[in-house]
């Protein structure tokens, strides 16, 4: 680039001046530290570093475009995929916890029936529920040409589940001892004090005809006494879970032993013999087996209350259920109101 004639003396001084600036920052030098950097040095960082920090944003915000959106087009479609499989994985443990659970509960039935190889019990599917929501009942996929009759009794190896109600050629209906009409001869394991276990038509039993002073702790265990005819003896039937006072007879709510909102597999009685192994022994150890028939514990003397009222169902037409022949029921009365 030509410099007019006139300029050429200013551009020279210009050119001299920075010349001997840069030559004395060359020679000056400044204490950074415990070092000696020269003034020029200085100077270049000074005048780059802003440019650096540009180019430096500048490139990671590129960098986050390319790898954060335009190189994750296949992402997408291997996150779906990978969706899928979990939901696959899942599906999959569900069905094997599924099949450990029924494995679990066969081997237990399993257990029982050979600890009670002496008894005649038919074992039992539950194949459907009462579509009556003012009873408790359960159909099974056995009936009179298994053996089966009414008013058998029905359990699990955790305890009892109710009788049969009525028997059909291939399906059963079975009323569950939580039905308003359904009643139990029971007693209590430690005091061997008689009673009758009624359903309410909710989770919780009542023991009825247990007088005032009889002391009854809360999680004793109450077994069938065998007075109703339909149940061998000392089966368990529930827990206790609460009291309440009353006259002349307290009010005792029973937790039922058998979980009758989850039935699936169940054990019809064809004979009243006693068992000769408890359902909760059995099922603790199923390996073991036992032949004596004979090893009962012998009877307590009775209270006064009437054990075996309302044990059995009075004789009346069985209800309307589904998915069986449908049926009528009579209205049915409810357990008496405990004394306040």
């Amino acid at each position: 680039m030509d410099v007019p004639a006139r300029h050429r003396p200013l551009v020279l001084l210009v050119a001299v001046t920075l010349a001997q600036v840069l030559l004395l920052a060359f020679q000056i030098k400044q204490t950074r530290g415990e070092r000696d950097v020269r003034l020029i040095r200085v100077w270049s960082i000074e005048l780059l570093t802003p440019l650096q920090r540009v180019a430096t944003y500048g490139i990671s915000k590129v960098a986050g475009v390319w790898y954060g959106y335009i190189d994750l087009r296949g992402v997408r479609s291997e996150n779906r995929q990978l969706t899928q499989e979990v939901g696959q994985l899942r599906l999959k443990n569900q069905e094997l916890a599924g099949q450990a659970a029924e494995a679990e509960r066969l081997s237990r039935l399993f257990g029982f029936r050979q600890a009670n190889a002496n008894v005649a019990m038919v074992a039992a599917e539950v194949i459907g529920a009462s579509a009556d929501t003012s009873s408790e009942a359960i159909f099974i996929n056995r009936g009179t040409r298994e053996g089966i009759r009414k008013n058998m009794a029905v359990i699990t190896p955790d305890g009892v589940v109710g009788k049969i109600f009525e028997a059909l050629p291939y399906t059963s209906q079975v009323l569950l001892i939580s039905d308003k009409e359904s009643g139990v001869g029971a007693l209590l394991a430690n005091t061997r004090t008689h009673g009758v276990v009624k359903g309410t038509g909710d989770p919780l039993l009542w023991m009825d005809y247990v007088t005032s002073d009889e002391k009854v702790p809360a999680g004793e265990e109450i077994l069938t006494s065998g007075e109703d005819r339909i149940f061998p003896k000392d089966i368990p039937v529930g827990t206790v879970a609460s009291t309440k006072p009353g006259f002349p007879f307290q009010t005792i709510e029973v937790q039922p032993a058998a979980h009758l909102d989850r039935l699936e597999e169940v054990l019809v009685l064809l004979t009243q013999q006693p068992l000769s192994t408890r359902p909760s022994e059995a099922a603790a150890s199923p390996a073991t087996s036992s032949g004596d028939n004979t090893a009962n514990p012998p009877a307590a003397p009775k209270s006064s209350a009437p054990a075996s009222a309302n044990a059995t169902a009075p004789a009346h037409d069985p209800k309307q259920m589904k998915p069986a022949t449908p049926v009528k029921k009579p209205a049915g009365t409810t357990p008496p109101k405990a004394q306040q």
